[in-house]
């Protein structure tokens, strides 16, 4: 070997062993980087001798990479509805509070058999009065906050479609940088990593796979087989409503549901293509699971009116006129729209704040005149009505105070097998990002191909310091 080639073999090893420590630098630096592929410099054998640098590798383990945001999206749309259902749980209230639905009907129970006892006293009335008008102030509040929550759960599909199309937009544009530099040869090592955090963010919202294109580029496509970014990026389009009450739906037209490049798209189907992910997440909430603990509420509701306009309780009613509690002031009617818990009112005959007197839950509400103040008969017979057994929409014949623990207990088993996927899904994920990172930087391993590179660049200045000794040696002779 003459000392030229000698020489240019040397100026090529430094030259790789600079670029491979300007890497492994890199690499530790950033190896808490969320999105931060490894990067590895690709080396061959000159042909002339040396070493031939041919580019940079970013090291990503594709299959990983797509379980784990599979896992992420799984944990997103268990995140919405585990957070509306353990919402929904406080609305109702823990059974040992209070405050809550079961405890304010067991006050308003426990207070009219006082009152039964002292059907003479004005105090234990007026307490019955109050007991009524907490167990209607929380009911009210329990349906109002669920219709909050649908409320809040369409505002958020608003949110996640506006971030899910500039998202689309933002990785269509990267393709497009990455796919220009793949073609000049230079690096886009730096593009693939903000691409990756992009599609991360996407896959939240809509569990997605990523396929790869010419030129660095990649194709997104939902697990259901939806195309949402090629040569081009689609466009998602939704109306967030300025209020959601009950009785508003997707079904009946009065809220807006999902499309993409103006063509419907069913949620939440079981097989559709864009089922999983935040977005699901918020449109089950929205569409089912509020609703539903809307229509269970309500039933209640009726169940709770229907008690006092049961006959033979207060001989004073007359047919047709509503009992203690109303809906909205009016007699149930035979099939009462959505939305009574909301509408459910204590009767104002029996209200003094609405010009009502406490005393006709002892007389009756339609008696004319003061009766016998010793007379509790009415009393005792709304507190029997109470804890009478009678059928439910639940399936099963309950008290009241039965019917009000049967609610909390459901949505407590509900929460609590919705918690337990969610607790599996969040462990999938954490499992798969940490092999994800076991797959990325390991600083040790960086920090020996950094003794290594030390050593490379010790040899070969070695070898640079020879050819000129050697080259002195010639000029002096």
């Amino acid at each position: 070997m003459s000392m030229t080639s000698a020489l240019n073999n040397a100026l090529s090893g430094l030259n790789a062993v600079g670029r491979s420590a300007q890497l492994v630098s890199s690499n530790i630096s950033n190896a808490l980087t969320p999105g931060y592929g490894r990067r590895e410099l690709a080396q061959s054998s000159g042909p002339m001798g040396g070493v031939q640098v041919n580019g940079i590798q970013r090291m990503v383990d594709a299959v990983v990479l797509s379980d784990r945001r599979l896992a992420d999206a799984a944990v997103a749309q268990g995140g919405a509805t585990t957070g509306f259902l353990d919402r929904l749980s406080d609305l109702i209230g823990a059974p040992d509070d209070p405050g809550a639905l079961t405890g304010r009907l067991t006050s308003f129970e426990g207070r009219l058999l006082e009152a039964a006892s002292r059907p003479d006293s004005s105090t234990r009335l007026q307490a019955v009065v109050d007991g009524a008008k907490d167990l209607v102030a929380r009911v009210n509040s329990i349906g109002a906050g669920i219709q909050a929550e649908r409320q809040a759960a369409d505002r958020a599909i608003g949110r996640d479609v506006d971030m899910l199309n500039t998202t689309l937009v933002e990785v269509k544009q990267l393709n497009s940088s990455i796919a220009r530099l793949s073609v000049m040869n230079d690096d886009a090592s730096a593009l693939h990593d903000q691409r990756q955090v992009l599609i991360d963010r996407i896959a939240e919202l809509v569990p997605v796979r990523q396929i790869p294109r010419d030129n660095g580029a990649v194709a997104l496509m939902t697990t259901g087989g939806q195309v949402m970014l090629d040569s081009f990026a689609a466009t998602f389009e939704f109306s967030v409503s300025n209020a959601v009450t009950t009785g508003m739906s997707l079904a009946g037209g009065q809220l807006s549901g999902l499309s993409m490049n103006g063509q419907a798209i069913a949620m939440n189907t079981g097989s559709g293509r864009f089922d999983g992910g935040r977005l699901a997440g918020h449109f089950e909430v929205r569409d089912a699971l509020a609703p539903g603990a809307q229509a269970d509420l309500d039933a209640f509701a009726q169940d709770l009116i229907q008690r006092f306009e049961a006959a033979g309780i207060d001989p004073t009613r007359a047919v047709g006129d509503p009992g203690l509690f109303t809906d909205a002031g009016a007699a149930l009617a035979a099939s009462p729209p959505e939305g009574l818990a909301q509408r459910l009112s204590l009767n104002s005959l029996a209200d003094p704040a609405q010009g009502g007197m406490a005393s006709r839950l002892r007389d009756g509400l339609g008696a004319g005149a003061a009766g016998n103040v010793g007379n509790g008969a009415i009393l005792q017979a709304l507190s029997d009505s109470l804890n009478d057994s009678r059928a439910t929409d639940l399936g099963i014949s309950l008290s009241a105070s039965g019917y009000a623990s049967e609610l909390m207990s459901r949505n407590s088993g509900t929460l609590f097998r919705a918690e337990q996927s969610q607790s599996f899904s969040q462990n999938r994920a954490d499992a798969l990002r940490e092999q994800e990172l076991l797959n990325g930087v390991d600083t040790d391993q960086e920090m020996q191909k950094l003794l290594q590179i030390e050593q490379s660049y010790a040899a070969n200045a070695r070898v640079i310091q020879v050819v000129d000794d050697m080259m002195r040696r010639l000029l002096e002779i």
